[in-house]
C-alpha cells in the first residue's frame, strides 16, 4: 500500500509526540498489519518490551525495504534523534566504537518502529555500566531436522543446570525456531567471564543429554542436535528481546512464557494480534525477572572443574590461518540474500542427485554471516554421510558474492 508523503500521523506516548510516517504502509501483507499497527502493538506491550530492551544500547535493525528483503544494521544512533532518546558509546577490542541508541520509554519504542525496526536488538548491558553485563543469554538453536519437542526438552535441562548453580532462567520463544533463556545476573563480571560461564553451562547441558544438545561451536560437528549457543554473550552480540516482532509472514513475536507453558504452547501461536490480547489479559510472565539477579560464582567454578574447552583445529603456521575442519566440507554458495544462496544450492543438488540421497537435514549448513551493515549468506555441505569414493570435489561456487568488496 503506497503512502503519500504528507500522510504522517502523530501518536502520544509517555508525554511525547512521536511522528509516524506512512502509517498505512502494509508491513505484513498476510495478516494485513500496517506500520501504525506495529507502533500501536509496541505501545500496548511497552511495559514488557522495555523490561527486555529499556535502558540498554541497541543496534537498529531496519527493514526499510520490507520483510522479504534483507535488513541493514545501524549501530550509530541517527544524528537527528529526539532529545528523549538517550545514547551510549560502546567500545570494542578492535578499537572501534559506536554511539548507540538507548530507549527508556514507550515513545522510544514508537520512534524505533518508525525507523523501520521490527525486532529490538539490545546489548546485555545497561547504559550506566557498559562493561559489566546484567544478563546472561542462552539461545537454543536447533539444527535442521530437530523438532520443537527436542528444543523444549533441552530447555528444561538448561533450567535444571541453572537451578543447580543458584540461577533462575526465564524462557521465551525466539520468534523463529528456537528458545531463548534469559538469566539476570549481578553486574559484577566482564563480558569474558559471562561468556565463560555461559559456555560452562552449555557444556554441562551437552554432557547431561548427549545427542540431544551440543556445545560444539562448529556447526558441522553438531549433528541433529540443539546448539546451546553461549557465544551470544560476546560483547558485540545482540539478540531479539522480549516482545520483538520477527520478520516472518505471520508477524510472529518473541514471547515470554512461564515454564508451565513451555511444553503445551507452540511458537506459531504468538503473533502481533494474539500477543497483544495475551498481554492485556495476563500481563508479562517475566515481570519478576529484575528481582531475580544471581551470582555467576557457581558457574565459573564449574568452568574451572571442566577445564579449557577443546579448541578448534587450525591450519599450519603455528595456529595462524583459517580453521581446518575435521569434516569433509564443500562450499556451495556465497550470496547477498538467502534466496539467492538457496537457489544456488538447488542448482548444485540438481547436478548431484546421488550425493543428495545420502545427506541428512543437518548436513546442509546455511549460515547467516553479519557484514559491516548487513547480512550475507553462505551455504556449505557436509559430506560425512556420503561414501568417500562418491564425494564430489570442491567446485566453483554456484553464487560467488564478495562480502568484502568495497562499499559492502
Amino acid at each position: 500500500m503506497a503512502s503519500a508523503k504528507d500522510d504522517a500521523v502523530t501518536v502520544d506516548a509517555d508525554g511525547h509526540e512521536v511522528r509516524v510516517s506512512h502509517p498505512g504502509k502494509v508491513v505484513f501483507p498476510q495478516p494485513g498489519l500496517t506500520k501504525l499497527d506495529l507502533v500501536q502493538y509496541y505501545l500496548s506491550v511497552a511495559e514488557g518490551a522495555l523490561r527486555g530492551a529499556g535502558d540498554r544500547p541497541m543496534v537498529l535493525k531496519r527493514f526499510v525495504k520490507g520483510i522479504d528483503k534483507e535488513p541493514f544494521f545501524q549501530k550509530r544512533v541517527p544524528e537527528n534523534h529526539p532529545e528523549w532518546v538517550g545514547t551510549a558509546t560502546l567500545r570494542y577490542a578492535s578499537g572501534t566504537s559506536a554511539e548507540e541508541a538507548v530507549i527508556r520509554d514507550a515513545a522510544g519504542l514508537a520512534w524505533v518502529v518508525n525507523l523501520g525496526c521490527l525486532d529490538l536488538n539490545p546489548h546485555a548491558v545497561r547504559a550506566g555500566n557498559l562493561d559489566h553485563p546484567d544478563e546472561l543469554r542462552i539461545d537454543l538453536d536447533p539444527m535442521p531436522g530437530v523438532d520443537w519437542q527436542q528444543i523444549v526438552d533441552v530447555a528444561f535441562v538448561v533450567r535444571d543446570v541453572l537451578e543447580d548453580h543458584g540461577l533462575v532462567g526465564w524462557p521465551k520463544t525466539s520468534g523463529s525456531r528456537g528458545i531463548h533463556i534469559l538469566v539476570r545476573i549481578e553486574p559484577a563480571w566482564d563480558f569474558a567471564a559471562v561468556r565463560l560461564a555461559a559456555q560452562a553451562l552449555a557444556r554441562e547441558v551437552a554432557d547431561r543429554v548427549p545427542g540431544l544438545a551440543s556445545a560444539q561451536w562448529w556447526k558441522e560437528e553438531r549433528g541433529e542436535s540443539v546448539f546451546v549457543d553461549f557465544n551470544q554473550n560476546a560483547k558485540d552480540r545482540t539478540v531479539a528481546s522480549a516482545y520483538s516482532v520477527r520478520a516472518l509472514p505471520d508477524a510472529r513475536v518473541s514471547t515470554p512464557l512461564g515454564w508451565d507453558e513451555l511444553r503445551v504452547r507452540r511458537p506459531e501461536e504468538f503473533t502481533v494480534p494474539t500477543v497483544r490480547r495475551r498481554f492485556a489479559e495476563i500481563g508479562d510472565p517475566h515481570a519478576g525477572i529484575d528481582a531475580a539477579a544471581g551470582s555467576l560464582d557457581a558457574l565459573l567454578a564449574l568452568a574451572d572443574r571442566l577445564g579449557p574447552a577443546e579448541r578448534a583445529p587450525r591450519g599450519a603456521g603455528g595456529g595462524a590461518g583459517r580453521r581446518v575442519s575435521a569434516m569433509p566440507l564443500i562450499e556451495i554458495a556465497r550470496a547477498a540474500t538467502k534466496d539467492e544462496a538457496l537457489a544456488g544450492l538447488d542448482d548444485w543438488k540438481a547436478r548431484h542427485p546421488a550425493v543428495v540421497a545420502h545427506l541428512s537435514p543437518a548436513d546442509v549448513l546455511v549460515d547467516g554471516m553479519r557484514g559491516s551493515s548487513s547480512l550475507w549468506y553462505r551455504i556449505r555441505v557436509n559430506l560425512q554421510h556420503v561414501p568417500e569414493d562418491e564425494r564430489p570435489p570442491q567446485e566453483p561456487l554456484e553464487v560467488d558474492y564478495d562480502p568484502w568488496a568495497p562499499g559492502r
